[in-house]
């Protein structure tokens, strides 16, 4: 790296030095930050990851070593005119998109920047740069990682820019600063800013948490269309090859919440229906239907419709719920059938003869909605009792097959030939297929050149998707109307928030036979899977659904309608809480009343037992009051009787009390004065005789530890007493 960076090394620490090498590690932390915060949501590509990891590792290498860097300006010029052209192949053929393209310039950006750094506008870029990672990061994910993720940006931040500000002070010093000797002081700086960020962070959390709660909310995220699409889009979209679901079904990612009202427990086991598709051309299903746009009531609700099924006879349950999905990029909704009714921020919804949902809104993704279904089926002996005559337009629509392998029709004339009604047919392929194959994720390496056959007669395993399309082929060739329906199925119930948690790893796919007079009834070919073990790692997933649940609800979604809700919530929990303190309130005096009218009553029955009774609490008040002074008083008077045991606070004791003994006789001592002082002060000679033998003993016993001299102390003050009480008035007191 000589040839291309040039190299200084560290050398004497000083006040300018040490802060613009604390500013070089925050600003690297700030950069690292951002990337991982970005790399964290796995949207970046394996390479990229790995090559901005390792020139970041040896950027951190070089500030550990305290080794400056710095690029020369002719190669920051032509790597930049280089990527412009690369930028163009990035966006048109490698990502492929907007966002893709435009997250790997800032990350090229920003390594050339951290190799280039001369002057303050490019600490000012570096730290632009890695706030767009940050951004990038709020864009392709809304986990509830990036939560935390981002406090600690924010934290990194924060010090960077105090740091930043006082490396530009110090640049242009107004006053000479003298420079403190050695290392410790820039330390006990450094500590001194690592402590005061937190507190500037929580108080920009608080603050922001203020600001994102109170001030009104708007739809909206801008940066949505330039999403990429993914397996979800192309696994429900109007044409999905065979093999689409089962790469949806390989990750185990949340796609949405879904919570029914007045559901506690998990009671539904329901199939959310996304689009159904119709026409078949041996290797993917598509759906040729034009989409007309749906009734929107005044209020804003889209009336959908009702299941002809239900009208004609069949015992229904109504239910609502409320759907909150995560951010897949699909634009359709996925419903309970037969959905009746639906609720959104969606100005647009159209909807196809399939039943099928869609968003043509482009300025709300689908996000959350709220939807009414009536779930229930006609019992089986109506379905066996429906004319076979199928209708001339349903039949043309949903009876349409290509050239099939000869065994296919074979095969469903051999399974129904002891049927003699649609629905017993339809039993009878569906039972056959969930007995006699087995169920699998894993993907042929090879598309087949004809998939279904392979499926049915020579690999025997599959996913969802290949059991849907053989009923559904070999109903059509029985002259059963069918379709195939995709969508998912719920298989997790959250019992922390209530919520169905529909995963990736749940979508599926299932048939829909057409029976007249009846409408479509839904079968499932599918094998059932195994059932998850319930565990404490499961468990503790559960809590941190719940957790994601929360930021997606009152973070990522939180708009004009969660504020409304809030504030109703927070003026009604206010007024609970006044209720409840008035309430308490009026309890609390009834009791007291009460209580005082027992106690005038036991009062006038007892009058001495309760003046005896109050005396003593009296006493232990006094004595619970002035314990400690009491207990002082009996531990000086011990000591005063053993000056041994603590000769120098016995003889403080023994002297306060000879001064207090002088006092009393006129000879008052000052608190200024010394032993000395004081006795020169005495101007009666047997009196100033016996006092100079008592300072004597106190001086050696009080500065000297004497134990002898302390227990001298008694006897010395009786004497005292005695000349004090020999002369009754002193020839002169000393003031």
């Amino acid at each position: 790296m000589s040839g291309m960076f040039g190299h200084a090394t560290s050398g004497t620490v000083t006040l300018p030095r040490a802060i613009r090498r604390y500013f070089d590690v925050a600003l690297y932390l700030l950069v690292l930050t951002g990337f991982g915060t970005l790399a964290s949501t796995g949207s970046l590509d394996l390479p990229t990851v790995a090559a901005v990891s390792l020139v970041l590792f040896v950027r951190g290498y070089l500030l550990a070593k305290q080794r400056e860097a710095v690029m020369p300006a002719k190669w920051t010029t032509y790597l930049t005119l280089g990527y412009v052209v690369f930028y163009l192949v990035d966006y048109t053929f490698i990502s492929g998109s907007f966002i893709g393209a435009t997250v790997h310039l800032v990350l090229f950006g920003m390594l050339v920047r951290l190799f280039s750094l001369q002057k303050d506008r490019d600490h000012y870029t570096l730290a632009i740069l890695a706030f767009l990672m940050v951004l990038a990061a709020a864009v392709l994910t809304v986990d509830s990682i990036f939560l935390v993720s981002f406090a600690f940006f924010l934290l990194i931040a924060i010090a960077t820019f105090m740091l930043m500000e006082m490396r530009h002070a110090i640049g242009s010093p107004m006053v000479p600063a003298k420079e403190a000797p050695g290392t410790e002081t820039y330390r006990r700086m450094g500590f001194s800013l690592a402590a005061m960020a937190p507190i500037v962070l929580v108080g920009v959390l608080v603050g922001g948490a203020a600001i994102f709660f109170v001030l009104p909310r708007v739809s909206s995220r801008f940066l949505s269309s330039y999403a990429t699409s993914n397996d979800l889009q192309i696994g429900f979209s109007d044409r999905v090859q065979l093999g689409s679901i089962g790469q949806i079904q390989q990750s185990n990612s949340v796609v949405m919440r879904i919570k029914i009202d007045d559901d506690k427990s998990g009671a539904y086991d329901l199939k959310w229906r996304g689009v159904s598709l119709s026409l078949f051309d041996g290797r993917s299903w598509s759906n040729p239907f034009e989409k007309t746009v749906a009734f929107r009531a005044p209020a804003g609700k889209f009336v959908i419709g009702r299941n002809r099924a239900l009208e004609a006879g069949a015992t229904g349950r109504h239910i609502r719920y409320r759907v909150m999905m995560e951010p897949i990029g699909t634009d359709v909704f996925f419903v309970a059938p037969e959905i009746n009714s639906l609720e959104g921020a969606y100005r647009i919804i159209a909807i196809d003869a399939g039943g099928a949902l869609f968003n043509r809104d482009a300025e709300h993704p689908v996000t959350v909605y709220e939807a009414e279904s009536e779930i229930g089926t006609p019992s089986a002996d109506q379905l066996r009792r429906v004319d076979p005559v199928v209708p001339s337009n349903v039949a043309m629509a949903y009876l349409q097959l290509p050239a099939l392998d000869i065994r296919i029709p074979k095969l469903a004339q051999q399974l129904t030939a002891s049927q003699n009604n649609s629905y017993d047919k339809a039993v009878a392929i569906e039972r056959y297929l969930r007995t006699s194959f087995g169920y699998t994720l894993q993907l042929p390496r090879t598309v087949p050149r004809d998939p279904l056959a392979n499926f049915l007669f020579e690999r025997k395993q599959g996913h969802c998707e290949y059991f849907a399309s053989a009923m559904a082929v070999m109903l059509r060739t029985i002259n059963v109307p069918s379709r195939v329906v995709t969508g998912f199925r719920t298989t997790e119930f959250n019992d922390l928030t209530g919520n169905y948690v529909v995963r990736a790893s749940s979508a599926h796919a299932w048939v829909e036979a057409y029976f007249p007079g009846s409408g479509w009834v839904s079968f499932d070919p599918t094998p059932a899977g195994g059932t998850p073990a319930n565990t404490s790692w499961n468990r503790f997933l559960l809590y941190v659904d719940a957790a994601s649940s929360f930021w997606r609800e009152w973070v990522v979604n939180y708009d004009a309608t969660h504020q409304r809700a809030l504030g109703r919530d927070a003026v009604r929990g206010s007024l609970a809480v006044f209720e409840d303190a008035q309430n308490w309130a009026a309890r609390e005096y009834r009791h007291l009343l009460a209580s005082a009218r027992r106690m005038r009553r036991q009062v006038s029955h007892s009058p001495a037992r309760w003046v005896l009774g109050g005396m003593i609490l009296v006493a232990l008040l006094v004595i619970t009051a002035r314990g400690k002074r009491i207990w002082d008083a009996v531990a000086a008077r011990l000591l005063l009787r053993n000056p041994d045991k603590d000769p120098q606070e016995a003889a403080a004791l023994w002297y306060r009390h000879m001064t207090r003994l002088m006092a009393k006789r006129g000879w008052k001592k000052s608190p200024f004065d010394t032993p000395l002082v004081f006795l020169n002060q005495i101007e009666n000679r047997e009196l100033r005789v016996k006092v100079e033998s008592f300072t004597s003993a106190y001086e050696s016993a009080r500065f000297g530890e004497s134990a002898h001299d302390a227990t001298l102390l008694p006897k010395l003050y009786g004497e005292i007493e005695e000349e004090l009480r020999s002369n009754r008035k002193p020839s002169k007191t000393a003031k």
